[in-house]
């Protein structure tokens, strides 16, 4: 149980200190705004980071634990319900089924006004960054260090103009742990097709 504990808080501090670096913070210690919805978009924001219907966000945000239903973390083996952790910014952990060790965290980055355009400006600083898409809405596999040899990833999902969502994995053991990207692609679609089912 410790273990896991440490792998998931592990993968939290990586998406702490990237949203650190995108909102100029230091530690989370800014307060999240109550709603990312009325933010508006940067000037001279890429067009390829457009998002093309924006999801209704609303209870993500104030439960990050609806990123998944039962169904869906049931399918993806992985133990429902997920458990939040209200570390800012606040996210929901799930743990494999078949792999202790192994956990998937879901975490909306309301502390970033631009969505996936914050994510974008810290390119430069990634050791990794691949651009992808996910049911035709716009992400990107990003981290400052690349674990991804032991099993770590993060993705982010745009799911409206003004917010991105963290998608972040840690697979130590089992077959995710050779393609653990491959894996959190197909969490993001979960999480994407839950969030359009929900609206």
């Amino acid at each position: 149980m410790p273990h896991r504990t440490v792998r998931l808080a592990a993968g939290s501090l990586a998406v702490l200190g990237l949203l650190s670096a995108c909102s100029g913070t230091t530690g989370g210690a800014s307060e999240p705004p109550a709603s990312p919805t009325g933010a508006a978009s940067a000037p001279g924001t890429d067009p390829s980071l457009k998002v093309p219907a924006p999801l209704s966000t609303q209870k993500l945000v104030s439960d990050p634990c609806s990123a998944l239903g039962d169904a869906d973390a049931a399918k993806l083996g992985l133990i429902s319900p997920g458990k939040i952790d209200n570390r800012q910014p606040a996210s929901c952990n799930w743990t494999s089924t078949q792999f202790p060790g192994n956990g998937v965290s879901v975490a909306p980055m309301t502390q970033n006004k631009n969505g996936l355009g914050d994510i974008y400006a810290q390119k430069a600083q990634q050791a990794y960054f691949e651009p992808a898409t996910v049911q035709g809405y716009p992400a990107v596999y990003a981290d400052k260090s690349d674990d991804r040899p032991s099993g770590t990833c993060f993705a982010w999902v745009g799911v409206t103009d003004q917010l991105a969502v963290s998608v972040g994995g840690v697979f130590g053991t089992g077959k995710n742990k050779n393609d653990p990207c491959g894996f959190l692609g197909t969490v993001a679609t979960a999480m994407v097709d839950h969030l359009k089912a929900a609206a």
